[in-house]
């Protein structure tokens, strides 16, 4: 029963940190709506919480919180990332450009997508702080074997929301037939990645 109780934990603590709007999530769901290496970026963003989940459970929370320096580099990185990924956001949205769901045309190659996701993901101090410290302090409260049960139940709750918003994508794509919602989601996205950006830089 400790374990199960530990494992929920994990689970709603998981849960209430990834499901917000942020850069990662804005582009898991316009993959899923482009029906574009859906499970390969699902996966990419569930594997990548995993590791950062053990990572905190591990300790190394603690050595990333007395290197801050670290967390600088990464988020003028992260910054700098968000701002041109924005602005490529904003040029689609005013550009004649015509966005397909349509998944035999119009395809960005894996790679590209690949490292976007990755840079999304490991270019945030965010992911770190939530992650890395946060989870990370919350599962080693639970003491052992608790820590590793919440940490499961955290990762298995980062699956589930990745998956959900990758593959549940496609529900909305009788709205996004229309090019206007396309115009409108780039304008979300690149408001969203400039304003965590923003944030990233008054934060430092």
């Amino acid at each position: 029963m400790p374990s199960l109780i530990a494992a929920l934990t994990g689970l709603g603590s998981g849960l209430s940190l990834i499901v917000a709007i942020g850069a990662q999530n804005a582009f898991v769901l316009r993959q899923g709506l482009r029906r574009e290496y859906v499970g390969a970026v699902v996966l990419v963003c569930a594997a990548s919480d995993a590791v950062l989940i053990l990572a905190g459970v591990s300790g190394i929370g603690t050595i990333v919180g007395r290197v801050p320096v670290v967390l600088d580099i990464i988020r003028y990185a992260g910054a700098a990332f968000l701002v041109v990924y924005g602005l490529l956001a904003a040029r689609r949205a005013f550009s004649n450009e015509r966005i397909s769901t349509d998944p035999t045309g119009n395809r960005t190659s894996f790679r590209a997508v690949l490292l976007t996701c990755l840079a999304l993901t490991w270019l945030n101090p965010h992911v770190y702080l939530d992650t890395v410290l946060l989870l990370g302090s919350i599962a080693n409260a639970q003491g052992d074997p608790g820590r590793w049960f919440f940490a499961a139940g955290a990762a298995v709750g980062s699956c589930l929301w990745f998956s959900a918003l990758g593959y549940g994508a496609r529900l909305l794509r009788p709205v996004f037939a229309n090019p206007l919602a396309w115009r409108v989601l780039d304008v979300v996205i690149a408001l969203v990645m400039i304003a965590i950006a923003v944030t990233l830089l008054v934060g430092s």
